[in-house]
Formats: C-alpha cells, structure tokens, sequence
C-alpha cells in the first residue's frame, strides 16, 4: 500500500477513495491563507515508487473504483507523466470509475486543450480548485498567484476539454472591511466560470492568524460568525450559476448548507436568513470547527 508523507489532505468528497501521492506538498506554496503544506519541499514522486504503490495498492484493494492524485496539485505533472500514471491505474483497477487531483491556476494554464482532453480520455475526471476570491485585489494580498482573468482562462480550457471543476471559495478571507466586495466579485467570477460543483469554506487559520493579520495589512479585522455567514448570503444572492451542486458542508463552516445552484437559489437564501435570526439555534458552535 502507499507511504504517504504526512499530513495528508483530500477532498471531502475523496473519502472512500484510494490516495496516491504523485507529488509531494504543493508547486506554489505561498498562498498566505493556507498552511497546509507549508513543512513541505515541493517535489515529484519518482515513477518507480508511485508505479510499486500502485501495484501493491491493486492487490490489497482490486475493487477500487476511485483514486484522488495528491498532494497540493497533481495536475502540475506534464500531461507525458499524468497519462502515463493513468494508463497504469486503469490497467491496474478493472473497476475503476474516476480519477480525481487538485490543480491550481497555473496548472490550468501551462497545458493546452488538447493535453487536457487527452488527460480526460484516460479517465482524469474532476479538477478540484480553489479560486478563494473573485476580488483581484485581495487576490494580490493573499499571494494566490493568478487574477481573475486568469483563472477564468484556465477554468474555460479545462470545461473545452470536458473536465468537471470542483471549486472552492474561501469565507472571511477579505476581513469586515472588504467583505462584501469579496462577496460580489467572487459571484462574478463563478458566474463566468460556471462550475459544475462549488463549495464555501471558512477562514481558518490557526496559529497563523497573527501572520495572516499582518500581512493583509492595517485595518484587517477577522469576520465574526455572522459576518461569515451574511457574507454568504451576498455571494449566494448574487450568483446565477446553471446546475451547480452547491456545499457549505465543510467543518470549518458556522452553516451547513447545500442545495443545486440556480434552481433552489430562494430556498437557500431562506434558510440563511433563517439561521441568522437565530444563530445560537443553528450556527455550529467554535470547537465543532475544524479543517
């Protein structure tokens, strides 16, 4: 079975399925709101090593039918390296249904089209990726390493080759003073982007945040759990996304949330109304959060 080098991340969704780790930590590494990988040295897994855990992994587990490339963006492999990993899972897992990576803005843009739909032939099936903000300014301060128009780019080849993207956006990330910017411009964003799956996460930081606070500058006050919440009213009520299956089911979240974007758009915005005029009754209380 796989040696992982911990600590170890996947998406919710990626329960039941078998991680690999075809890279180690994560190619950029500087975004200022995530310290996931940060005691980690970015490198790639040698293909012998990853090939032997996948082998041992196919006679413990022949019954897989779903397998998630980690770490922080397996999708910065060159589509030569990617599809000879995927020609190797599918040889290996008769069963297998999808494969799965996260991929950040810049993945998205160092391949074409093509390379991306000849990723998606060999069964590469959903992209998770984190857009965070649709604010470019705050997008700078962050150190997320793309603009809008970039990740817009990126977003519209990976949906040409047939990609379904899983995007995240990350709540609180602007502070009380910028919050409903972040909210508006994040909508705009995902409007243009038109996920097939989106999901709001929560600001949490840790033993970071005095770090985070100064580094976003003077003036930064952290969102309290209603200003979390109201912020996702705004972003909500500004989006018209077509058949997009939205979450807020995430721990770090005060409100636990879903519903398929636009069709139960008034639903969902009840609901928040709902929650925030009785918030003791239904935000989730501080040590229920987590990562």
């Amino acid at each position: 079975m796989p040696l992982y080098e911990e600590p170890l991340y996947r998406p919710p969704s990626e329960a039941s399925s078998l991680i690999l780790q075809a890279t180690i930590g994560c190619s950029h590494n500087r975004c200022r709101f995530c310290y996931m990988y940060r005691e980690k040295r970015f490198r790639i897994k040698e293909w012998e090593t990853l090939k032997e855990e996948i082998d041992e992994a196919a006679l413990v587990r022949p019954e897989t039918r779903r397998v998630f490339l980690a770490d922080g963006d397996a999708f910065v492999l060159s589509t030569r390296r990617l599809g000879r990993i995927l020609d190797h899972l599918r040889d290996s897992f008769p069963r297998l249904q999808r494969v799965t990576a996260y991929a950040t803005p810049m993945n998205l843009l160092s391949k074409s089209v093509d390379e991306m739909r000849s990723l998606k032939e060999k069964g590469l099936d959903i992209l998770y990726y984190g857009v965070e903000t649709g604010d470019d300014e705050l997008l700078e301060r962050i150190g997320k390493g793309a603009n809008t128009k970039e990740m817009e780019e990126g977003c519209k080849r990976a949906h040409e080759a047939g990609f379904k993207l899983s995007i995240t956006v990350i709540l609180g990330l602007s502070g009380r003073e910028g919050s409903g910017r972040h909210a508006r411009e994040t909508a705009i964003l995902l409007n243009k982007i038109q996920p097939r799956y989106l999901s709001a996460l929560t600001l949490m930081l840790g033993p970071y945040e005095d770090s985070y606070a100064k580094e976003l500058g003077s003036g930064f006050t952290f969102n309290s759990a209603m200003d979390d919440v109201l912020e996702l009213r705004e972003m909500v009520a500004n989006l018209e996304t077509d058949r997009c299956i939205f979450r807020s089911n995430h721990a770090s979240n005060y409100l636990s949330l879903q519903a398929t974007l636009i069709k139960d758009k008034e639903r969902l915005l009840r609901e928040i109304d709902t929650a925030a005029e009785e918030p003791d009754s239904y935000f989730r209380k501080e040590w229920m959060r987590g990562l």
